[in-house]
């Protein structure tokens, strides 16, 4: 629909009696969000905090941890007015706004994550080089490329979606991510290979390379005595488990953008609220209870009195 500004709105249909439980959603939403805000902010100021962690690992995982405050930034506000508003509504150009940040901090996860597998390889399978290889230099451009690859492939989508015709202007979820392509009267050929593209750059690829250097670990660490395997299993486990966990994030996205609409509103609301709550809570519990020095600082800062 459209105002007299001309400015196009697109309804978010994907709430399940919103009108009637406004006032839950907004509880479990709220608290939800201030969970993830602080568990995430805690950690990335600890390791901002102690020089001890100012290591390249602990800096990626501040990076990821920093990445999980920002996406959920991007859902949460438009959900708290969502669900206090008698209309769902969302402006194209918002919508667009948030579709690209919401992808293009998916898709520097990956490349966050292929950096934190590199610095493990590196630490593990080659110790001597690690001070040459791993400098703050280094580090720094494997940050820079992270994000700026990943808003360049998106903000090349985002252009191309802003320039397509709209036939349709409801969205069946609460949120502008792949489900927005209904919109469109029809399939775009040049933002499906740009999709594809995106793709291969962003998530194939990474995952072979994490494959391959997660491998290199395993033989080397196999091949090597107890303290290299605990090495190996206490800074690895955790960084396997988030890439994991968010690999099937990725996956339930894409396959919720693509199901029939027979699928029930309810079980779609769920699996889209799934997404915006688990991955945000799940990196900063993973990494402050497995990752030993974290917790060491987590254990002073909040049961100072046993470390007296």
């Amino acid at each position: 629909m459209e105002d007299e500004f001309n400015v196009t709105y697109i309804t978010l249909n994907g709430y399940v009696e919103v009108h009637k439980y406004s006032y839950v959603y907004f509880c479990i939403m709220f608290s939800a969000y201030t969970l993830i805000i602080t568990s995430n902010s805690i950690i990335i100021c600890l390791i901002w905090i102690h020089k001890n962690l100012h290591e390249p690992m602990y800096i990626f995982i501040a990076a990821l941890l920093l990445n999980s405050v920002l996406y959920s930034t991007a859902f949460y506000p438009k959900l708290f007015i969502d669900v206090l508003s008698e209309k769902q509504i969302i402006s194209y150009s918002a919508c667009l706004f948030q579709y690209f940040i919401i992808y293009s901090l998916g898709g520097s996860e990956f490349l966050l994550l292929t950096a934190m597998s590199y610095d493990r390889y590196v630490s593990i399978c080659k110790p001597l080089q690690y001070p040459t290889i791993m400098t703050k230099t280094n580090v720094s451009i494997f940050l820079l490329l992270a994000w700026f690859s990943s808003a360049c492939h998106f903000a090349g989508l985002t252009i191309l979606n802003a320039k397509t015709k709209l036939c349709n202007f409801s969205i069946k979820g609460v949120a502008c991510n792949n489900v927005m392509f209904e919109l469109h009267c029809v399939r775009s050929s040049v933002i499906n290979f740009y999709g594809v593209v995106a793709l291969v750059d962003l998530v194939i690829f990474p995952l072979i390379f994490i494959v391959f250097t997660y491998t290199k670990i395993l033989i080397i660490a196999y091949r090597s005595g107890r303290e290299v395997r605990r090495k190996a299993a206490e800074t690895c486990l955790p960084h396997l488990i988030v890439l994991i966990s968010f690999s099937c994030l990725a996956v339930y996205d894409n396959v919720i953008a693509r199901v029939e609409s027979s699928f029930p509103k309810t079980a779609r609301l769920i699996m889209t609220l799934q997404i915006v709550l688990y991955h945000p809570l799940f990196n900063p519990l993973i990494y402050g209870l497995k990752m030993k020095e974290i917790y060491k600082h987590l254990k002073r800062l909040f049961c100072p009195a046993r470390n007296i």
